[in-house]
Formats: structure tokens, sequence, C-alpha cells
């Protein structure tokens, strides 16, 4: 029997809220968690940005939520 799935169709905007959200919620600048996960400023800045919408690697995003002290569900999860 085939279920039919709902999919996030704009998972990375969902994502990107998510990041925003932990970051503010741990009192972090963008440049700190830049810093954390040894990339640049502006590009945490253009992952956070919705008219950007830059797409990014599982592996950067796999250090986000290490650095933001969450797991990578909770980054996925619609609010």
């Amino acid at each position: 029997m085939k279920k039919n799935i709902k999919y996030d169709t704009d998972i990375y905007n969902t994502i990107r809220v998510n990041i925003k959200k932990y970051r503010k919620q741990k009192n972090m600048t963008s440049a700190e968690l830049a810093e954390m996960v040894n990339l640049s400023h502006d590009f945490i800045r253009q992952i956070e940005s919705v008219k950007v919408a830059y797409n990014f690697s599982l592996d950067t995003f796999y250090k986000i939520s290490v650095a933001l002290g969450v797991t990578m569900d909770d980054l996925i999860k619609k609010n």
C-alpha cells in the first residue's frame, strides 16, 4: 500500500529560519558562528538570508548544528 508522503517544499528556508532562531537564542552573532564552523561571516549571513537563498552542504549543516548545540532534526522542524 502506497502512502502519500508530504515533503517540505522549502526545506532550505526552514533550516535558515531555524539556524537564525537557535543562534539568537544562544546570544551568538553570525560572526561567532562562522568562526566556530570555520566559515566566513559572509557565508553564514548568506545561509541565513532569504534573499540570497544560498544552498549549503550536508557537512556545513552538520557543523552548524553541533556549534549551536542542537540536533540536525531540530534544524529541519517547521515551526
